[in-house]
């Protein structure tokens, strides 16, 4: 994963490690194999979309035939009847030459049907039978012209009706195809532009996050946004589904290829440059073959080496020899683009970094590159006066911009970085392409990240489309892309959420959370509440809270067991594939216990204890200090003990352990009087960690832990230990 620099590298352009999230999944998804890039092909245009459609008949008022044309792959459907013999149709406009039908099936989906065009809406001829069909998405080649074009259902699949998410129609819409041919960086210093077949190409891209194999599903909505061109930063078998798509709806790719320390998962260790002639004799190769299979594939853009290595190499390396391998690197990635040239003299070649500073390093060893690329958040802006400070003599193109990241924004009450509102970022991509465009005859175009689905932490951070839902930093994008959003229809609007008690929710127990939610289309809005805890134990997932409503937009939501800082996500849905997703954080405490911790600060002893490992030592007297941030831990073997020593015979009425994550399954609590004879006044044979609060009382001079079973592979481990009076 990229880090944010040291302070000796400049902080603002560099993508930290939530922006990376995002990549795991894409560059996991590269091991398929090959087949042939396909000859060009004219370019189609989705003509169905947003035009009349009626249905023989509808399960309801919300599955409407209409649903199935608006563009929502994943929020609306058509639904018909419980019956056989049902159909859709959709009202052209005009007589089209039609080449594709694309059908995606929700779970009731047409196993016998036929595809049917008319002039007239009245006279029907079949132009594809299909039998046997098994649902999902089926992408169909037609041929011939017509206005009006039906599915026509014959046999369903289930007892079910016919449900289709979308249904859409591919033919020549008269207009100008995309271009096709070499690509070139043309012009000279300070007004340059990049043509393909000899026309102005102007980047307008998105970031791919979806599976290559599904590219055919969400190609049509990338074109509807205006984008022409999407980012990849791995190319190998695995692409072509994405190529094929892409040229079929009229689009680019940017086809990247991975280096060693790159600025996110998949990064696989560091290199040494300098030395290490096998890694790049390999990687060479490697590049080489894949250039070969796809220089020709008419959604070609151009070739991008490396993601933010010239900054992630500070990971790796310090000083003198930092130095040395990013120099090393940057010959490297010009010897990977003069082979490029050499296969593939058509396509121009770039490579991306995060941090400007990485620019004098390709300036002075990277001279085959045409154009640079950088990856730029919060202060894309500044970019523009770093290419004029540095007196560069290429134009760059923006890799990856949104709204900030982690890394460049400030800290919020619980210490964690305070993520921007949906508005802000809505804001951010607005602003970015504004800058972008600003920058004249230099800057080429951008690849906004993300287009992807993941529903995590990541994922709501920067995807346009977390979990499939369409957000304003998605309208952003299309705003600034295709000019125009007339007609859409947009997400609810979250503003003022407030958390009741952010610094000091009791673990196990309520806490409220409230916002304004408006819906600017006067949708019916579903609020869900979510928790994540990357702060807390690290894992990313958004998982469903336990909550209540209290009506006005107000939620009780049970806080977790485990302590430390989460965070809690309102998502508003409006049944139209749409969420405004807001989030807070909550740092989540030991609840209260009543009456005094008579073993605060009272000599304490264990059976071990960690002296040097993590942020040990870890003494037997960090139990008992008062601080949840210390902790006792043990050695890693079982049984263990930890024993406090109250001074004199006391009276108590419950306990109190606070666990690290190394917790007990089973243990028992035990009291004696003299420190030599224990008595057990309390058993657990199935502690889940966190927080156990115990409801047992005694009167006694010392208080023991016994622990017989861990719950985990390291040995025991305990924030506090209080025994209340």
């Amino acid at each position: 994963m990229s880090h944010p620099p040291s302070p000796a590298v400049p902080a603002r352009r560099t993508r930290g490690a939530a922006a990376a999230l995002t990549l795991g999944a894409l560059l996991a998804s590269s091991l398929t194999t090959l087949a042939t890039a396909p000859a060009a092909s004219a370019a189609e245009t989705l003509l169905s979309q947003g035009k009349t459609a009626t249905a023989s008949s509808t399960e309801g008022a919300g599955y409407a035939a209409s649903a199935a044309v608006d563009g929502n792959l994943t929020g609306t459907r058509w639904a018909s009847q419980w019956s056989d013999a049902q159909w859709i149709q959709v009202d052209l406009g005009a007589s089209k030459d039609l080449s594709r039908v694309v059908l995606t099936w929700e779970g009731a989906y047409g196993k016998n049907y036929e595809i049917q065009v008319s002039d007239n809406g009245t006279d029907w001829r079949t132009v594809k039978t299909v039998t046997g069909s098994d649902g999902g998405t089926d992408d169909l080649a037609i041929s011939g012209t017509g206005r009006y074009v039906r599915m026509n259902g014959l046999v369903r699949s289930s007892g079910y009706g016919y449900s289709l998410w979308e249904f859409q129609v591919y033919g020549e819409s008269g207009g100008t195809p995309p271009p096709q041919g070499a690509v070139r960086v043309t012009g000279s210093q300070g007004n340059w532009q990049l043509t393909v077949g000899g026309q102005p190409y102007t980047v307008k891209g998105l970031t791919w996050g979806p599976a290559m194999a599904d590219a055919s599903r969400y190609m049509p909505d990338l074109r509807s946004m205006g984008v022409n061109t999407v980012r990849t930063w791995g190319t190998d078998a695995s692409s072509k589904p994405l190529l094929d798509a892409a040229a079929a709806h009229g689009l680019k790719v940017m086809n990247g290829f991975w280096l060693q320390p790159g600025g996110g998962p998949g990064s696989g260790g560091c290199v040494n440059y300098v030395t290490d002639t096998t890694y790049k004799n390999t990687m060479l190769t490697e590049f080489a073959k894949w250039v070969e299979t796809y220089k020709s594939h008419p959604a070609t853009l151009m070739w991008n080496v490396g993601n933010e290595s010239v900054l992630g190499l500070q990971n790796c390396y310090s000083g003198t020899e930092l130095e040395n391998q990013r120099n090393a690197y940057t010959s490297f990635v010009n010897d990977v683009a003069k082979k490029i040239h050499s296969i593939d003299p058509d396509h121009p070649v770039t490579s991306t970094d995060a941090w400007t500073g990485a620019w004098p390093y390709y300036k002075r060893n990277a001279p085959d590159l045409d154009l640079y690329s950088m990856n730029a958040y919060g202060d894309l802006c500044g970019v523009r006066q770093d290419w004029i400070d540095g007196g560069y003599d290429k134009p760059y193109i923006i890799t990856e911009t949104g709204n900030a990241g982690e890394w460049e924004v400030p800290d919020d009450v619980n210490g964690i970085p305070d993520e921007p509102t949906d508005v802000q970022k809505a804001e951010a991509y607005t602003k970015a392409w504004g800058c972008i465009t600003g920058h004249q005859g230099v800057a080429l175009g951008a690849t906004m990240f993300h287009y992807g689905l993941e529903h995590d932490f990541g994922g709501v951070w920067f995807n346009l489309l977390p979990d499939g839902l369409k957000r304003l930093s998605y309208y952003a994008v299309k705003k600034a892309y295709a000019g125009s959003t007339a007609g859409d229809n947009t997400p609810p609007v979250i503003t003022n959420m407030t958390v009741s008690t952010p610094t000091a929710a009791p673990a196990g127990r309520e806490f409220t959370v409230r916002a304004d939610i408006r819906d600017p289309d006067g949708d019916p809005i579903t609020p869900k509440i979510y928790l994540s805890g990357n702060y807390a134990n690290g894992d990313k997932r958004l998982v469903d809270a336990q909550y209540r409503s209290l009506g006005n937009n107000t939620f009780a939501v049970t806080a977790p067991e485990k302590l430390g800082v989460w965070k809690v996500y309102i998502q508003a849905e409006d049944g139209r594939g749409n969420a405004g997703i807001e989030t807070k954080s909550v740092k989540v405490v030991a609840p209260p216990v009543a009456g005094t911790n008579i073993a605060q600060g009272r000599p304490t002893t264990a059976s071990s204890a960690q002296a040097s490992y993590g942020d040990c030592p870890c003494p037997a007297s960090n139990a008992t200090d008062g601080n949840p941030n210390t902790r006792w831990a043990s050695d890693w073997a079982d049984p263990q003990w930890i024993q406090v020593d109250l001074g004199s015979v006391r009276s108590f009425s419950r306990l109190q352990l606070v666990w690290d994550p190394a917790f007990a399954r089973a243990y028992e609590v035990q009291v004696s009087d003299d420190g030599q004879n224990w008595r057990t006044i309390h058993t657990q044979t199935a502690g889940n960690g966190d927080i156990d609060t115990i409801e047992s009382g005694a009167t006694a001079r010392h208080v023991r832990l016994h622990m017989t079973a861990r719950g985990t592979g390291w040995g025991y481990s305990l924030h506090e230990f209080g025994v209340y009076s």
